[in-house]
């Protein structure tokens, strides 16, 4: 939480930067303004990584159970000898699915709820080659895994997905700063760019379309990797 705030407040630094330079408070409310922006990308951008971790795990977890049980353990000895870390993929359900495997409960149907947690959907196909072991008398080993392969090809697939689309973040980014790149060589001309924008008339009209034509360009930039990601 305080790493994010930090970041938040540089935002808060760079508008009041621009305000002592160009003597206006407009640059200052603009960066009070993207604040709480800020925290909303910072938050997902959290999330985001939060939620690959647990998929991680969840895979590491698939792939201990393996070997615990190619080793002659019984599956609910595996489960509760893996899973007893706090990073062992089960999150915060890790008591009533290490209780349930211990007390003869229902693991795939306690699996099951902990695959709710963002990350941990592999968690039902954990659940799943469980119950078909139990049920039918397949071998569970053998069915992990396969899941676990599955988990770490969506995995890697989704990997190659982000790297293909760097490119395109990065172009957008770049285009995006091309202002600020324009506002440093008129200053080192000295054309006084800031004094032009916010202390006259057609310079507060040009920062007010530029301004919404640069967040239109962002955001759509934005929902366009955001809908190749989800497709």
């Amino acid at each position: 939480m305080a790493g994010r705030v930090g970041h938040e407040v540089w935002v808060l630094v760079v508008g009041a930067v621009v305000a002592l330079a160009g003597r206006s408070p407009l640059p200052l409310l603009l960066g009070a303004a993207a604040m709480p922006v800020t925290r909303r990308a910072l938050r997902a951008r959290a999330r985001r990584a939060a939620r690959d971790r647990r998929a991680d795990e969840v895979i590491a977890l698939c792939g201990a159970l393996v070997g615990e049980m190619r080793a002659g353990r019984h599956p609910a000895e595996a489960l509760s000898e893996v899973g007893r870390a706090p990073d062992g993929g089960l999150g915060a359900a890790r008591t009533t699915v290490l209780a349930a495997a211990r007390f003869g409960g229902d693991v795939p149907g306690e699996l099951t709820a902990a695959a709710r947690e963002p990350g941990a959907e592999g968690l039902v196909g954990l659940a799943v080659c469980w119950r078909v072991a139990v049920d039918q008398g397949a071998g569970l080993a053998a069915g992990l895994e396969r899941l676990e392969a599955a988990l770490r090809a969506e995995r890697d697939q989704r990997a190659e997905l982000r790297a293909q689309l760097a490119g395109a973040r990065a172009t957008a980014v770049m285009l995006a700063g091309l202002p600020v790149v324009g506002l440093l060589l008129g200053a080192a001309l000295g054309a006084e760019p800031l004094r032009m924008l916010l202390h006259t008339g057609p310079g507060l009209v040009c920062l007010a379309v530029g301004g919404a034509l640069e967040v239109t360009g962002l955001w759509w930039a934005s929902r366009i990797v955001r809908g190749a990601e989800v497709g």
